[in-house]
């Protein structure tokens, strides 16, 4: 009992402050709670001994649990530790039989049981027509399983150790100025498509993928153009057909991506059962969600590189998404004697480094019990064993070399604008976005009829060759004033509320990825609705966040203001665009998610000064998500035209072309010239 109490205070006193939670902390919480589980079974099966006396030690069992339960509160992972069917890892076994010889109590060599990890059931395997045609056309396309020969492992003074262990160990122990990022060779010449221009640090990247390096973790910190490098790594090293796995919320992004810094490449998007993929591209974006469906003939298709985007989603070995990850990398290198694999998180390397095993093995580097070759030759060359003081800053030198590149916004600042807007397009999908889509079909033919009922009923007898530009002028400012007049109805604000509401959850859902990568995030929208939203999902996850609202007092805003600025577990300011856009210091964050769109440009910049202003230290980034195929994405665009948003992104120029009426009603003429545009019948002549 004593030695169960003392460990329960251990970890309490490792946790207090917010401290962060270590492998070795949760490794401690998880044998503690396996001994109180073990000790409570034991004393309640026990036959010796009065009644009361056993209920006076499970008493004192539940007071341990019960301290034990509370120190887990504060750390949703501990918690998940708690269950029944939480895996047991190898080293809380052995802290456990550890701490029962502390206790002065024999313990038998203990098997590690098997368990049976719950599978869901897999959903039905799909072949998309396309691919199949891409076969038949060319049946040379198959993979050619001859290229790759398995290294055969060479004797190593090193073959005896358990070296995973160290290996993790050796990232933990690491002291402040320890490298995080392997010697890159000096930008070369490459040329960019489309006059485009990478930073030099992106540049850097590249050229060690022209140089010959195959395997990335690139840990950039969020805002440094990881998909530009990976794609263009990819080009340097010809590594096409190229699979690329992400989340769904950047899956548009990728293929906007891939179109902008590879257009000699196709890109395809796998959706849903896949019926709309190009079984001819040369690059494939396929989300998480619905891998487990596609993953035979993605195993088939013959790919030579594979990106997988937010690589800390794999973290977890046992789950169906992580396997299918890792089956996927086996199969490329068995058929690619030197594929291209590149790993992108934002997630600092020192944080949960265990939780990087998955990752290592999709790159190649371990095989899920020991080192493979390369990483077994460079830990040898050391001439050390984990025995050596020396061991551990050379065993993560050689994996940092294998192709670890992390570097921070404040590195690299002096690269990249102080502040710029990045566009994330995002594809509603559901019943959601087909509705949000038939509302603007219906907008654009009721302008259609009108337009078309004024050119009936013209008196002046006028004849326009092709479209009436000043009538369509006219008809939009009808339409414009009808929608200010009526709340309701579809029209043209309505619908963009509808797709805030609709953009919510994938926006909280990425600012969510964003603080659990580059620390803490504000979350600007114009509604309540779609604030309340996004609160749910930070909820679900686990996120704290602070809430700054329009309707709040003084004391309850200033309240939540701090919370944010001053509590290092408060991960998310969710704030009002119109409330919170002025007036805040919220500096303490470098990233800021625009879920919706205003209609002027100044009250966006408003938004994104609220972290651009004097005690920045680090470039300021505001991710701007967009509905792709819906009149949102054109507003957006009508905004930077109207407001040369581009120059406020790079100079803090707060000069305001044109008013939120302006865009409103060049939205509304966009939409019926390219309704007109597409129907001939309807021109005029």
């Amino acid at each position: 009992m004593s030695v169960l109490a003392r460990s329960v205070r251990e970890v309490e006193t490792a946790l207090r402050g917010g401290g962060r939670v270590t492998p070795a902390t949760r490794t401690k919480f998880q044998a503690v709670a396996l001994l109180l589980r073990d000790e409570r079974a034991r004393v309640r099966a026990e036959e010796n001994g009065s009644e009361r006396h056993r209920a006076e030690r499970l008493k004192r069992l539940d007071d341990i649990a019960k301290t034990l339960a509370l120190t887990a509160v504060r750390d949703p992972g501990l918690l998940a530790l708690l269950a029944e069917d939480a895996v047991v890892s190898d080293e809380a076994r052995s802290l456990k039989r550890e701490v029962l010889r502390t206790a002065g109590i024999d313990t038998e060599p203990e098997e590690t049981p098997q368990v049976e990890v719950p599978v869901a059931p897999a959903k039905p395997q799909v072949v998309p027509q396309s691919v199949v045609s891409r076969q038949m056309a060319n049946p040379f396309l198959a993979p050619d399983f001859s290229t790759a020969r398995p290294v055969a492992p060479r004797p190593t003074p090193l073959a005896g150790w358990e070296l995973l262990g160290p290996l993790l160990r050796s990232f933990e122990r690491a002291g402040a100025g320890a490298p995080a990022c392997m010697a890159l060779p000096a930008p070369s010449s490459r040329r960019v498509p489309g006059g485009l221009e990478l930073m030099p640090h992106q540049a850097r990247l590249v050229a060690a993928a022209e140089a010959g390096h195959r395997t990335f973790l690139l840990a950039d910190e969020p805002g440094l153009g990881k998909t530009a490098q990976s794609l263009l790594a990819a080009e340097a090293a010809d590594a096409f057909p190229l699979l690329v796995v992400v989340p769904n919320v950047v899956k548009t992004n990728w293929v906007r991506e891939a179109g902008r810094w590879t257009p000699r490449r196709a890109a395809t998007a796998v959706q849903g059962n896949g019926d709309s993929v190009d079984g001819f591209a040369d690059i494939v974006v396929v989300n998480y969600e619905v891998l487990d469906r596609h993953a035979g003939w993605l195993g088939d298709f013959g790919f030579r590189g594979m990106i997988v985007d937010e690589a800390h989603f794999i973290k977890n070995k046992a789950s169906q998404r992580s396997q299918h990850v890792l089956e996927l990398s086996d199969r490329i290198r068995s058929f690619t004697a030197r594929p291209l694999l590149m790993a992108l998180t934002g997630t600092p390397l020192i944080n949960d480094i265990e939780d990087f095993l998955a990752i290592w093995q999709f790159l190649g580097w371990i095989d899920g019990a020991k080192p493979r070759a390369e990483l077994m030759d460079a830990l040898t060359s050391t001439g050390l064993t984990p025995a050596d003081p020396g061991f551990y800053p050379a065993a993560r030198r050689s994996v940092v070399d294998l192709g670890i590149v992390r570097r921070r916004k404040v590195d690299v600042a002096a690269d990249i604008p102080a502040r710029r807007i990045a566009d994330l397009p995002v594809e509603l999908d559901g019943a959601a976005g087909r509705s949000i889509r038939a509302a603007e079909r219906d907008l654009a033919r009721r302008m259609v009829a009108r337009y078309e009922d004024a050119l009936a009923t013209r008196r002046s007898g006028a004849v326009v060759e092709g479209i009436d530009h000043d009538l369509v002028r006219q008809v939009a400012r009808w339409e414009q004033k009808d929608a200010a007049a009526s709340p309701t109805g579809d029209n043209v604000f309505t619908m963009m509320r509808r797709i805030g509401r609709a953009k919510a959850d994938l926006a909280a859902d990425y600012a969510a990825q964003l603080a659990r990568s580059a620390g803490k995030v504000v979350f600007f929208a114009k509604h309540v609705d779609v604030m309340d939203a996004a609160e749910e999902t930070f909820a679900r996850q686990g996120v704290r966040f602070s809430s700054i609202r329009g309707d709040q007092t003084p004391a309850a805003r200033q309240k939540n203001i701090d919370a944010f600025v001053n509590d290092p577990g408060v991960a998310v300011a969710v704030c009002s665009l119109t409330a919170a856009g002025v007036g805040l210091n919220l500096q303490v964050a470098s990233n800021i998610v625009l879920a919706e769109l205003s209609w002027t440009a100044a009250e966006q910049t408003q938004a994104i000064d609220r972290s651009h202003r004097i005690g920045q230290t680090e470039p300021v980034t505001a991710w701007r998500i967009l509905a792709a195929q819906t009149i949102d994405a054109r507003i957006a665009a009508l905004i930077d035209s109207k407001a040369g948003l581009a120059a406020q992104a790079l100079d803090g120029s707060e000069e305001e072309v044109g008013s939120s009426a302006d865009v409103q009603h060049a939205a509304l003429v966009a939409l019926l010239t390219e309704a007109l545009s597409a129907e001939p019948a309807h021109l005029a002549g």
